[in-house]
């Protein structure tokens, strides 16, 4: 019976990984409809709990908590188990779609992508006014929205990304009185999976710093950004692009936005897009060289998330009960929506001038802020216009 009861919850797994676009927003409405209405395998509130501690961890909001609640189901086994079924659709999509950027023509993929890029910029720019309309309410997080933004501009370093972030937590966090005093029991704190997070974060920096194996410094690099993206697929969007376009090089900004573009029409998790950066990456060791590059990137994204959940859900009932702990998510969340702000004008920046692009951002950021038309229906009427324009 049991048995039979994880193959259906997988089953639904694999069905909201093949059906769920939209990201996080969309991703929650249907574990709601799958796991709390449909299976009621966990009620609303212990849900929305699982989200809320999510959206606090670095990495990827729904892969954590759709593993979180394999996790209550099934344990450690059926969480992983659930992981691979959730993220192996789209990370082979965004593979699939960095091949074809390598090996089309580069003329075709300008013309076809036309009002691609700059719509990409306009879903940047979307994220930074979601993100800010929840989090955005003092004075404290818009004087952090604003340094973060205006800091990650000037100094455009993979380095500045945890700089920041770590300082918005900081200087949130004496803010506490503001928060409801809460009674307080001893944590206790299994480590395991937080010792193996570091000896892999370690090992990677060692190991690539001594090899410089290319695959090996790839991982690091993706784990080292899924382990600092605070907030989500919308924040690690401008850590990669720091990462990968400003500071290596090893993609253009037009290449960069065009996997934006194409992670809108996948469904699954927005983190996806780390295998077509990865896989880009690579693209000098050949074909077979970008699949390993697409490989070890989803692994080094989706990987430290995953680490962290399964070592903070065992005690966050006891941490949440510290008023500075909660209080520094107020600064954490305010510095990722000014880093998303910076990616999208540092974009913007190499399409300034033209002004069809310009107008694309606009009417496509009017469209998304005015309308409920999904975001892969914009995507494929972008795509589809620049085919006709040009053709």
């Amino acid at each position: 019976m049991r048995k039979i009861r994880y193959f259906i919850f997988l089953r639904d797994v694999l069905t909201i990984a093949l059906t769920g676009f939209g990201g996080p927003n969309v991703h929650l409405t249907l574990f709601i409809k799958y796991f709390v209405i449909r299976h009621k395998y966990l009620s609303e509130a212990e849900l929305m709990e699982l989200q809320a501690l999510c959206q606090i961890l670095p990495g990827p909001t729904s892969t954590q908590t759709l593993t979180a609640i394999g996790f209550k189901l099934g344990g450690p086994v059926l969480a992983i188990i659930t992981l691979f079924v959730w993220i192996l659709p789209a990370t082979i999509i965004m593979a699939g779609a960095a091949l074809g950027v390598s090996f089309i023509d580069k003329d075709l993929l300008l013309k076809m992508t036309r009002f691609i890029k700059p719509m990409g910029i306009a879903f940047i720019f979307y994220a930074a006014y979601v993100i800010g309309r929840k989090v955005i309410h003092s004075k404290t997080s818009w004087v952090l929205m604003v340094l973060g933004a205006g800091m990650a501009f000037l100094y455009r370093s993979p380095y500045i990304t945890p700089a920041l972030i770590l300082l918005g937590g900081i200087v949130a966090s004496f803010k506490f009185e503001e928060q409801e005093i809460l009674d307080k029991s001893p944590i206790k704190i299994a480590w395991r999976n937080f010792i193996l997070w570091a000896v892999i974060f370690g090992a990677s920096i060692t190991v690539g710093s001594i090899t410089q194996n290319l695959p090996i410094r790839l991982f690091e690099n993706f784990y080292r950004n899924g382990s600092l993206a605070f907030g989500g697929g919308h924040i690690m969007k401008p850590l990669l692009f720091n990462e990968f376009v400003e500071f290596k090089h090893y993609l253009s900004a037009d290449e960069f936005l065009s996997g934006i573009a194409i992670a809108e029409l996948v469904p699954g998790p927005t983190f996806s897009i780390a295998s077509f950066v990865g896989s880009l990456s690579m693209r000098d060791w050949g074909v077979s060289g970008q699949i390993l590059g697409a490989g070890v990137a989803a692994i080094g994204i989706f990987l430290p998330g995953i680490l962290m959940i399964f070592f903070v859900i065992r005690f966050w009932n006891q941490l949440k009960q510290y008023r500075a702990v909660r209080a520094s998510l107020e600064g954490i969340n305010a510095s990722s929506t000014g880093l998303t702000i910076a990616a999208g004008i540092s974009l913007f920046e190499t399409m300034s001038g033209d002004m069809m692009s310009v107008w694309t951002i606009i009417i496509t950021f009017l469209v998304l802020i005015t309308t409920k038309v999904p975001s892969y229906v914009i995507i494929m009427g972008g795509l589809f216009l620049g085919l006709v324009i040009n053709y």
